[in-house]
């Protein structure tokens, strides 16, 4: 499917042309709400086939929607949060992950209240990014709402750009907005046949998490807290009966119970917080922190250091209202399995629940449904079947196994959320090398404790032998141990993508040898650093163009951005090539030109463009003006060779993963260049 996806969007590449697209038109209207406060409502306007992405469209995809609105301070407050429109949702196949959008209409609203009577107008920064078929670009609008001057109408004013009448001087972008927009790492492509599928895509979404939490509930049903109340509850029901067939009628009663239960509580969740809130949450540093924390502390409960149980009077009352008998007793009995096996289930509904929710919609529901299907089934079953019981396995240190090694699962998982929020705070606590490091950790007490090297509080005693199905969970483990060790040196560990930090997110971002490459950052020339696979590269077209000037080569100008997916997948695919790299490396001098980067100009570099009419106060800002000014183009990936001297020496070529044709264009742009 991936290759598919390249081969989709190569395509595409091979027929664009550098052309300004303007492909999402904002409009506005101002809605009285009371004397002192306003809804301030947004409207985008997107053209057919493109995509505008969502405020919560999560972390590792596209750049999501930032509303800032200016001059707050002493004129008035924002009521709450922005609030959009029902977005819809793809899967990305490149980067594995579900990513939010708009097509055709967008609406937002934004609640206010007036501090300053004498305000008359409010101004607004929206910046985002549009896609279609291979090609994005970011999208801004500087916005004014002309207040209402009669308090008894509700005016609705267009609003109005701020171009040509715009002050140099006006409020600039929120720096904490602008970090915050730094931190994605890809941008994403849909192509049309991918909006096409949009439905069987989240369809197939369910299905997984269906899957996923269908495993869950099996792997429960292990646990000590449940796997021996199966034999003792189908006896209960098959001898109280009256009959076999009433037997499994109460059986099948108890297993619906059960389903209700955790469907219902899924349901409530849903319905308290809301699909929006629980992936904003999910996705949120704070939140991964949290749940850091909370998967340590069920990890060690699962290794033997403590127990989590609810109040015993819970399960008493329960096991009272049980014994009236009937449907209302059997459901009684199906609540106290819950409330007693929490210390086992506990922990997996947790991680399913906060899982299922980043899909937002009735993912909870989904998920809780197949995790008390799996529970309810054995219990169905074995009433239908009696004589099944006797083939079951019986109790005993094995189960103190499978909830061990739980344990460890949750103990690995655990340090990926605290990752996730290391990667959103950017503190590089976490590294990839380190992260790693304690997963190789993790896993290896895994296999010595299956090898039955050590014993943990709950195993009954240290055995001499260990069965078949141990030992093979036992290599199972010391494999995946082994594999992961050359990671801790630069390995790419593609099993685990998706997992670990990003390579880039490292102490040796080019691996412990370079990757091959020999540059380090004491040999970096001024105002340098080492780009994808050790190229060096300038993020400043003068400094780049006086380097190129001082060595006698010439320029490959890339216009890229760090939220843009074609610009990793040629540099990935393409660049990576060894007959591209050489020609990169030894004949060229890189300039690449961050068009999305939303780093603040000093004032003092701030102008207007007098190309676009428009405010530029970020360096993407800058380069984007840039390249829309000299090659009437907003959209990267975008190449150009030029000469030492700044001269244009090829016609610019954008995303293509036809190593060859980039190639020819490369070494004709270079002996022009060189003439």
């Amino acid at each position: 499917m991936k290759k598919l996806t390249y081969i989709l969007i190569a395509l595409v590449g091979l027929f664009a042309q550098a052309q300004i697209v303007e492909p999402v038109k904002w409009t506005a209207k101002v809605i009285k709400v009371s004397e002192t406060e306003f809804d301030l409502i947004t409207t985008a306007q997107i053209d057919n086939d493109w995509h505008l992405y969502s405020q919560f469209t999560p972390e590792g995809g596209a750049q999501p929607l930032v509303f800032t609105y200016k001059n707050q301070k002493g004129n008035y407050q924002l009521v709450g949060k922005t609030k959009e429109g029902k977005y819809k949702k793809a899967y990305n196949d490149i980067f594995e992950i579900d990513e939010y959008f708009f097509t055709g209409t967008a609406n937002f609203t934004q609640r206010i209240k007036v501090l300053n009577p004498k305000l008359n107008s409010v101004s607004i920064l929206v910046e985002g990014q549009a896609c279609i078929d291979g090609k994005c670009t970011q999208t801004e609008a500087n916005l004014s709402f002309k207040l209402p001057v009669n308090p008894n109408i509700a005016l609705e004013v267009n609003a109005l750009e701020d171009q040509s009448k715009k002050d140099s001087s006006a409020p600039i972008v929120d720096s904490l907005n602008s970090q915050k927009q730094i931190l994605n790492k890809a941008s994403h492509i849909v192509s049309k046949s991918q909006l096409n599928t949009q439905v069987n895509k989240e369809d197939k979404n369910l299905w997984t998490i269906f899957i996923l939490s269908f495993l869950g509930g099996f792997a429960a049903i292990l646990m000590p807290c449940i796997f021996p109340m199966i034999p003792m509850t189908v006896s209960f029901f098959t001898k109280q009966s009256k009959s076999r067939t009433a037997g499994i009628k109460n059986a099948i009663i108890y297993g619906l119970s059960i389903i209700v239960i955790y469907v219902v509580l899924g349901s409530i969740i849903t319905a308290i917080f809301g699909a929006e809130a629980l992936n904003e949450l999910s996705t949120s540093a704070t939140f991964n922190l949290v749940f850091f924390g909370l998967l340590v502390i069920f990890a060690l409960s699962f290794l033997g250091a403590f127990e989590i149980v609810l109040p015993s009077s819970w399960a008493t009352k329960l096991d009272s209202q049980a014994d009236k008998g009937g449907v209302i007793g059997i459901v009684f009995m199906a609540l106290a399995l819950a409330v007693v096996s929490f210390s086992c289930t506990g922990p997996i509904v947790g991680t399913l629940l906060v899982e299922s929710s980043r899909n937002g919609g009735i993912a909870p529901v989904v998920g809780m449904f197949g995790f008390s299907l799996a529970i309810a089934l054995p219990f169905m079953l074995f009433a239908m079947f009696p004589g099944w019981l006797n083939s079951m396995p019986k109790s005993g240190g094995w189960l103190n196994t499978v909830k061990v090694s739980l344990g460890f699962l949750e103990l690995a998982f655990a340090f990926k959320f605290l990752s996730n929020a290391d990667l959103a705070y950017q503190k590089h606590l976490l590294e990839r090398e380190l992260f790693i490091a304690i997963w190789i950790a993790i896993f290896t007490a895994w296999a010595l404790y299956l090898f039955g090297k050590y014993m943990l509080p709950h195993d009954y005693e240290k055995a001499d032998k260990i069965g078949v199905g141990r030992l093979m969970m036992a290599i199972v483990v010391t494999t995946f141990t082994l594999y992961m060790i050359p990671g801790l040196w630069g390995a790419p560990l593609k099993i685990l993508s998706g997992l670990t930090p990003p390579s880039t997110y490292s102490e040796i971002p080019q691996g412990i040898h370079g990757n091959g490459q020999n540059t380090s950052k004491s040999d970096l020339p001024e105002h340098a650093h080492l780009g994808p696979h050790g190229i060096i590269a300038f993020d400043d077209y003068d400094e780049g163009l006086a380097y190129a000037q001082k060595v006698n080569k010439p320029v490959l100008l890339d216009f890229t951005g760090d939220n843009c997916a074609n610009c990793r997948l040629m540099e990935d695919k393409v660049w990576s090539k060894p007959e591209i790299l050489p020609l990169i490396k030894d004949k060229l001098v890189l300039i690449s030109l961050y068009c999305d980067r939303k780093v603040e100009l000093p004032q003092d570099k701030q102008y207007i463009s007098k190309t676009t009419g428009k405010q530029v106060v970020t360096i993407g800002n800058k380069w984007t003006d840039f390249q829309i000014t000299r090659y009437a183009s907003n959209s990267q990936p975008l190449y150009v060779i030029l000469n030492n001297k700044g001269e244009d020496k090829s016609k610019p070529i954008a995303y293509t993963t036809d190593v060859q044709e980039y190639k020819k264009w490369l070494q004709e742009g270079i002996s022009l260049a060189n003439k």
